[in-house]
């Protein structure tokens, strides 16, 4: 009798280590706190079907000039992290030039490989973090990118987000090596290994040399509220070894791990992680949301009209509390200036 054939478990993603204390990024004083948001600006899928290189819509853009509108009205410039679907449309283009002339706002790259030429590999989940990929594929595609961002709006990017914080070991070289001088794929204390992609679980939430030319890293920031915040990452993995326990944990006001997104994250919450920050040593709080959440329908997180004005509110009753606080926005260029200053410090 044969023995049923086993499959292979996958190959474990990239786990990077935490940065040794010498390679944080110290801010200068004139910098003080600031916030910064970041677009994730790219085409609409249906979130609960397989990745499709098919899937290249963008309609949701012409609904992003009046949630730049709310953010104008604010003061907050925004940073656009733009993908091949997104700068190949002509109408795309446009509408983020008109954003742009704000003279604030810029444009970053963002890549999500299974849309991203050349098309040289299978579209798989594993695939769809970019530093799953060979070397030479990831480099060809971060080039494509990069140049068609160049020819469409006059000027190389400089800041990079990967697709699904889709880093690998050799992705960050990669980066530099292309000219960028800030990624931003980290998302502090999340951890994708199940699905084959990083584990971020030892990243923090302040800005580093990543060990790469000059390249610096400025992870997502990630929160912990509550009576118990304390415990942190650790507290929050034993946590969802109980059944229903960071739920339990949230509802009782005991500890929450808070990313700074209107994405299936409650204001309430996000206003304490903001104070809580705020009295942290984090100097660079980044925020962020899916361009397609400007309009209803294109993400689980804003389904109608009504989900479309709570998120509204969000941005509205966060920059509020950044104000209160004295936080005030980081522009693309100021972040640069910022940390040329920073990087040329003995």
């Amino acid at each position: 009798m044969k023995r049923a054939a086993q499959l292979k478990p996958e190959p474990a993603g990239y786990r990077p280590s935490a940065p040794p204390p010498d390679a944080a990024v110290r801010w200068p004083d004139s910098f003080g706190t600031r916030f910064a948001v970041f677009v994730d600006t790219e085409e609409e899928f249906d979130w609960s079907q397989p990745l499709a290189r098919e899937n290249r819509g963008t309609q949701a853009m012409d609904a992003l000039p009046g949630i730049h509108a709310l953010f104008a009205d604010h003061g907050v410039p925004a940073t656009y992290m733009i993908d091949d679907p997104i700068v190949r449309c002509g109408r795309s283009v446009d509408i983020l030039r008109g954003i742009i002339a704000d003279g604030g706002s810029a444009i970053g790259s963002q890549l999500h490989p299974w849309v991203n030429p050349p098309h040289d590999e299978l579209v798989s989940p594993r695939n769809s973090f970019l530093g799953n990929l060979p070397r030479d594929l990831q480099a060809a595609k971060i080039a494509a990118l990069t140049d068609g961002i160049a020819a469409a709006f006059g000027r190389r990017p400089v800041m990079m987000r990967t697709g699904r914080y889709g880093l690998g070991p050799d992705t960050l070289g990669l980066l530099a090596a292309a000219g960028y001088r800030v990624d931003t794929s980290m998302r502090s204390g999340y951890n994708y290994a199940a699905e084959g992609g990083p584990d971020y679980r030892r990243i923090p939430n302040q800005a580093f040399k990543a060990g790469e030319g000059e390249l610096i890293e400025i992870p997502l920031t990630t929160v912990y509220t509550g009576a118990l915040r304390r415990g942190g990452i650790g507290l929050h993995e034993a946590l969802g070894r109980v059944p229903r326990g960071r739920g339990i944990a949230s509802r009782l006001r005991l500890a929450s791990r808070v990313a700074l997104t209107p994405e299936d994250m409650p204001i309430e919450l996000a206003l304490k992680a903001i104070k809580v920050a705020a009295d942290s040593d984090v100097r660079l709080l980044m925020f962020s949301y899916h361009s397609p959440s400007a309009a209803p329908g294109y993400t689980p997180y804003v389904r109608d009209a009504a989900e479309l004005a709570e998120f509204r509110r969000w941005w509205e009753r966060a920059f509020d509390m950044l104000d209160k606080l004295g936080i005030a926005p980081a522009s693309h260029d100021q972040i640069l200036t910022a940390l040329a200053e920073a990087t040329d410090r003995p």
